[in-house]
């Protein structure tokens, strides 16, 4: 069973930083592509920023330049880290894998509120 559990947000201000955790379980880190997903109130969930098995990265023209993906194989975490945070990052933030994806499985997602 593939379980992710999204944590670190909180409430910061704009221009501000912010470090989000993806743990994962297994081997889903060594041998699935992870992404981070975004969905603000009345907005559809986007996708943000992703990382494959062999440590290719990609990102969101939203977002690149200011957020950056990470791993910790011996955490089994996937890390977002958000810098230069503006009001409409805001969101619900969410980690999910391609299984995950084909299967409608998400988690509780962790919430991200930036003040101006």
């Amino acid at each position: 069973q593939e379980q992710l559990v999204e944590s670190g947000g909180g409430s910061v201000q704009a221009g501000g930083s912010l470090r989000l955790s993806c743990a994962t379980s297994g081997n889903i880190l060594s041998v699935s592509y992870v992404a981070w997903f975004r969905q603000a109130p009345g907005k559809q969930r986007e996708w943000v920023a992703g990382i494959s098995s062999g440590g290719n990265i990609n990102y969101a023209a939203s977002v690149k330049g200011r957020f950056t993906i990470s791993r910790d194989y011996a955490k089994k975490s996937v890390y977002l880290q958000m810098s230069s945070l503006k009001p409409e990052d805001a969101a619900v933030y969410y980690c999910n894998t391609p299984m995950g994806l084909k299967r409608g499985t998400w988690g509780q997602g962790t919430q991200v509120t930036v003040s101006s």
